[in-house]
């Protein structure tokens, strides 16, 4: 089998917009993407998945109502399903998320980005 590999570095440097994820890859039902995050995001869960956060640059804190997250560049964490969350990052940081297809990344599909594929 042959293939290309993907470029996370590259592949953030097509856009600009914060808490807008980009699919970069697809694999078992999952969406692998990539978001620049900066500010603070809205409180939210996802009833039906567990949300992973893996840090690629900078640093984020998840906020959870018994406590806070601290994660740098090469650090992970799993928000277990159905537990609020609000990521915050100070200064600019890039994130790799990885998802079942098709979940809102607000926890509701109407207040939801759409997350192109790049």
């Amino acid at each position: 089998m042959s293939g290309n590999s993907i470029n996370l570095a590259d592949k953030l440097a097509t856009f600009s917009e914060h808490w807008s994820p980009r699919i970069v890859a697809e694999f078992n039902g999952h969406d692998v993407m990539v978001v620049k995050v900066q500010g603070e995001f809205n409180w939210h869960s996802h009833a039906d998945t567990d949300d992973l956060f893996l840090v690629l640059q900078g640093e984020i804190t998840i906020r959870l109502r018994d406590g806070e997250v601290h994660l740098g560049a090469g650090e992970m964490f799993v928000v277990p399903r159905g537990v609020e969350h609000c990521p915050v990052a100070k200064d600019e940081a890039h994130v790799l998320l990885i998802e079942p297809a098709g979940t809102p990344n607000t926890g509701d599909a109407a207040t939801a980005v759409t997350k192109p594929s790049i």
